[in-house]
């Protein structure tokens, strides 16, 4: 039986929002990260596919696909080089600005992804079946309202 640690609710530094959401991050992308394993991709590859495939009638400029991931440019660019090593994406010149160049999803990439939300499914429902359907979706709106709040983008007034 796995050991059951008990959560520090203490006050002060302690009680640091950050660390608690980096907790509760490493612990769900652990599960999503264990469910994708077989098709080799890790959630954060699949995120991108997936925000890809959202976006397939517009493809994305780097900096487009950055913001609606909320991650910086350089990490996104970072995460982008396996993806597209593997076939699964490529970058195309825009036609209209040559200096632009659009991320699109492969035939490859959208045949994997496929496979992936198999898989991925699996882990939501599992998350669902623990956490509770509800819970998640309160959860899920409060993470996604922090995320693209512009006014904790940095300590500045």
């Amino acid at each position: 039986m796995p050991m059951k640690i008990e959560r520090n609710t203490r006050e002060g530094v302690l009680a640091c929002n950050a660390t608690a959401m980096r907790k509760a991050s490493r612990r769900v992308t652990q599960l999503y990260d264990d469910a994708l394993a077989p098709t080799g991709l890790r959630s954060t590859q699949f995120a991108i596919l997936a925000e890809l495939h959202e976006l397939a009638d517009k493809p994305p400029t780097l900096a487009e696909l950055a913001a609606a991931l909320v991650i910086d440019r350089s990490a996104l660019g970072h995460n982008l080089r396996p993806l597209e090593r593997d076939g699964l994406i490529t970058l195309q010149e825009s036609p209209k600005d040559r200096r632009r160049r659009h991320i699109v999803m492969t035939g490859q990439g959208r045949a994997l992804l496929q496979q992936a939300l198999v898989l991925w499914t699996a882990a939501q429902d599992r998350f669902h079946a623990v956490f509770g359907r509800r819970e998640a979706e309160v959860l899920r709106s409060a993470l996604l309202d922090i995320a693209y709040d512009d006014r904790l983008g940095a300590l500045k007034d």
